[in-house]
């Protein structure tokens, strides 16, 4: 079974907006999980543009199912994950001020220091995983500094599904292949939606988990948060 977690850092980008409370963040993850997600992903980048620290620490005590933190390891994630514990922590390459996470970690050039990081995270009962390239190098990298799991960096295989749908899932397949023989777990993640998330699954079965936030936000406006859950969960099916 391939897990849905929703990504709530846009729901925490239209509060910032306007100020206050509304939409309310904690009230959202709650009801995301009551509506059938498996787990809930935030970002909490160091401009707080979206999700702050205060955020994760409301949420802290509140999600039930799967809590995934996700972003670069500096010292102030560190510290957040040793006051939050969540389940999962995603390890992304972003610098400060990227406006998304739009590549895969070079691990070859950052191999000690993701050793580190990995087995403090790990040390911590926190479950590792990090954001990749589509490609066998990388997961094998991966493995050898220690990861738990690989997230896929799915935007190259969302930006050519329309135009070949079965040449944007090749390498994907070939990767997540690999990793499943080298027994890491396996997640993915940026840009999937309702047109292509079912073809990955159908292609990547043992897919561990998917975590989905603009695009599931975006279908929400039109569809209702809740039928929405429900739609990208019978993807997963």
């Amino acid at each position: 079974m391939t897990k849905l977690s929703v990504n709530i850092n846009k729901i925490a980008t239209i509060r910032n907006a306007r100020g206050g409370n509304n939409p309310d963040v904690v009230k959202i993850a709650k009801d995301c999980e009551r509506f059938g997600a498996e787990g809930i992903t935030v970002h909490p980048r160091p401009d707080e543009r979206h999700i702050r620290k205060s955020d994760v620490l409301a949420l802290k005590d509140v999600v039930t199912t799967e809590f995934n933190i996700e972003g670069y390891p500096d010292d102030r994630f560190m510290s957040i994950l040793e006051e939050v514990r969540p389940i999962q922590a995603t390890l992304v390459p972003d610098p400060p001020g990227v406006l998304t996470s739009n590549a895969g970690w070079n691990i070859d050039a950052n191999q000690k220091f993701l050793v580190d990081i990995i087995r403090k995270i790990q040390d911590l009962g926190i479950r590792t995983s990090i954001f990749v390239e589509p490609d066998v190098e990388s997961i094998v990298q991966a493995h050898e500094v220690g990861a738990d799991r690989v997230e896929l960096y799915t935007e190259p295989y969302a930006s050519t599904y329309i135009l070949d749908k079965t040449n944007a899932i090749k390498p994907f397949v070939i990767a997540a292949t690999k990793a499943r023989e080298l027994g890491i777990g396996l997640n993915a993640g940026h840009d999937l939606d309702l047109q292509n998330l079912k073809h990955l699954k159908e292609n990547i079965p043992w897919l561990d988990e998917v975590s989905i936030g603009h695009a599931l936000i975006c279908d929400a406006l039109y569809l209702g948060l809740e039928n929405t859950i429900q739609l990208y969960l019978r993807q997963l099916q």
